[in-house]
């Protein structure tokens, strides 16, 4: 071959290549124009609200674009899902929602106002969080066996309290409950407020709420924590067991993750997801998600569509056995 074939082949070879990874880096940046809004479903100074701000913060530098966070409360978060189902085509704009919003809602709402799986697109997992188990500080029930054994010798007494009637604290209780063979009486609060309230005056026996809500009130010494939902234990409470090392096969956790409207094009979905996904494996961003007790965890849109079709698949068969309906 001559040296000039093969100088002219080196080159194209190489123009191909720069060429290619242009369009990669083209596709990978999927430029934003404009504003890019994070609407959250709950009130501000929230764990949701939080990490919202958190990482409103430090991915406007990675866009290149403002970042701002719009709170649209009201009806469990339903509003800001059917806010983001509204959105105009092309907007810049990501909902960071939970279980009760794309999981509970759709099955026991017979019009919630959106399609959970047809509407949005997974972009990204920021952040877990586990349920407990707990009763009043002066309870002489120290474990889950000593529950079960007192449940043995008093059947149909498993009254359990919960923040609210239809809440994913409501459908672990269900679970837990199905888990001891013991059918728990569900008692729905309008908040955490009063359930930890009466937790800690001893007029309700049991509650059942998230990690992060009952665990400042376990350290102060105002109620005790029975067990807690993980595979492991948690980093923050390492003297508590899991259920399964109480002897209950039970594991489930929640999350919060962001999700956009299911028209926003695939390569800005998955730019949006790395980005945030890179945010989430900061050190100091993992510490400010710790800080609010909730696990920081960092997921790619193709990994946080997988993990909500898993989600999906444990938690729905409860709900709809439940019979749980629910009205506007």
């Amino acid at each position: 071959m001559h040296q000039w074939t093969k100088g002219w082949i080196a080159k194209a070879i190489v123009a191909t290549a720069m060429a290619g990874g242009a369009s990669l880096a083209c596709a990978q940046q999927a430029p934003l124009d404009g504003t890019l809004t994070l609407v959250v479903g709950y009130p501000p100074g929230g764990s949701s609200d939080r990490i919202a701000r958190l990482v409103a913060d430090r991915l406007k530098d990675r866009v290149g674009v403002p970042v701002v966070v719009e709170n649209k409360t009201g009806a469990g978060g339903r509003i800001a899902a059917q806010a983001l189902h509204a959105a105009p085509a092309g907007q810049n704009v990501l909902m960071l929602a939970n279980p009760a919003v794309m999981v509970v809602a759709p099955l026991v709402y017979a019009q919630p106002g959106y399609d959970a799986k047809r509407d949005f697109t997974p972009v990204s997992l920021v952040s877990r969080y586990k349920f407990a188990l707990a009763v009043p500080a002066s309870s002489p029930i120290k474990d889950v066996p000593a529950l079960r054994e007192w449940l043995r010798a008093n059947p149909k007494q498993f009254t359990v309290g919960v923040p609210a009637t239809g809440s994913l604290p409501h459908f672990f209780a269900l679970m837990l409950g199905r888990e001891i063979k013991q059918e728990p009486e569900v008692i729905g609060y309008r908040g955490s407020a009063p359930l930890i309230s009466e937790l800690i005056g001893g007029i309700l026996p049991q509650g059942i709420d998230t990690l992060d809500t009952l665990l400042p009130q376990h350290r102060a010494g105002k109620i005790r924590i029975l067990a807690t939902s993980g595979d492991t234990r948690d980093a923050d409470l390492q003297d508590v067991p899991t259920f399964k090392e109480s002897g209950v096969d039970l594991a489930a956790d929640g999350w919060n993750a962001f999700f956009a409207p299911a028209a926003m094009p695939k390569a800005k979905v998955d730019r949006l997801g790395a980005d945030i996904a890179a945010i989430l494996r900061e050190p100091t961003m993992e510490e400010a998600v710790r800080a609010v007790f909730l696990e920081p965890v960092s997921q790619d849109a193709a990994g946080t569509a997988g993990a909500l079709a898993a989600y999906r698949k444990q938690w729905e068969p409860v709900v709809r056995d439940s019979g749980f309906t629910a009205t506007q």
